[in-house]
C-alpha cells in the first residue's frame, strides 16, 4: 500500500518572527506528535521564486491519513490559514525516500486531461533517465492530487512534480532538454493544459 502524502500550504502572519515561531513549532511540537501517529515531516520549504514571502510549504508522509492530526500544524503560532492537498505517489518517490539537503526544490504543478494522467506519468518516467544524467538534479517525486469537485467537472487531473536542483543556474540550464521539439518533454507538454513552477529552499 503506497504511503500517504499531505502537501500543506500555510499563509503566515507577516515578518520574520512569524516564520521563526512556525518553524520552531513544526520541529518541537508537530513533528513529535505526527511521529506518534506513524507520520513524519519530510520537509519545510521557504519560497525563493514564485511564492509569497509569508507562505510556507510542509510535506508530510504517513502510513495512513492523518487529517485529524494535522491540527498540530494548523494551530502553529503565526498561521493565518492552512490549505491541504492529499497526494498519491506515482513512479516516485519510494516509501523511504528522503529530501536532499542544499540546493533548491522546484514545485511544479501540472493540469492535464483526466484521461491523460497515465500517459503523462509514463512520459515523465522515461524522460528522467536522460535528464538526471545530464544535470545536477534529482526527481524526488511525481504525485497525483486528490481531485476536487471542480476537477471532476472540468475533466482535469492535477499532478505535482518535486525536483531538486543544485542551484537556480542548473534549473535554467535544464530547460534546454524541455525545448527539444521532438523530445519526451515536448510530448508531455502536448498533454498539459497548464503548468506553474516555483522554487524554494529546504529549511
Amino acid at each position: 500500500m503506497p504511503a500517504h502524502y499531505d502537501y500543506l500550504t500555510f499563509t503566515l502572519e507577516r515578518g520574520r518572527p512569524a516564520w521563526s515561531a512556525f518553524v520552531a513549532h513544526v520541529r518541537d511540537v508537530a513533528a513529535p506528535a505526527l511521529a506518534a501517529a506513524n507520520g513524519e515531516i519530510l520537509g519545510v520549504f521557504q519560497g525563493q521564486i514564485g511564492f509569497a514571502s509569508n507562505e510556507a510549504i510542509v510535506l508530510v508522509r504517513s502510513t495512513a491519513p492523518l487529517r485529524d492530526r494535522l491540527r498540530e500544524l494548523d494551530a502553529a503560532p503565526g498561521v493565518v490559514r492552512m490549505h491541504p492537498e492529499l497526494l498519491t505517489p506515482t513512479v516516485r518517490p519510494a516509501d523511504k525516500a528522503v529530501l536532499k539537503q542544499g540546493g533548491i526544490y522546484v514545485h511544479r504543478w501540472f493540469s492535464v486531461d483526466a484521461d491523460s494522467v497515465a500517459d503523462f506519468i509514463s512520459l515523465s518516467n522515461r524522460a528522467w533517465e536522460k535528464f538526471e544524467g545530464s544535470y545536477e538534479t534529482e526527481i524526488f517525486g511525481l504525485f497525483t492530487a486528490e481531485r476536487t469537485t471542480h476537477d471532476v467537472l472540468e475533466g482535469t487531473g492535477r499532478l505535482l512534480l518535486l525536483t531538486y536542483y543544485a542551484s537556480h543556474g542548473v534549473w535554467e540550464q535544464s530547460r534546454d532538454q524541455t525545448r527539444d521539439p521532438g523530445g519526451l518533454f515536448a510530448q508531455r507538454h502536448a498533454l498539459t493544459r497548464s503548468t506553474i513552477g516555483r522554487s524554494s529552499i529546504l529549511v
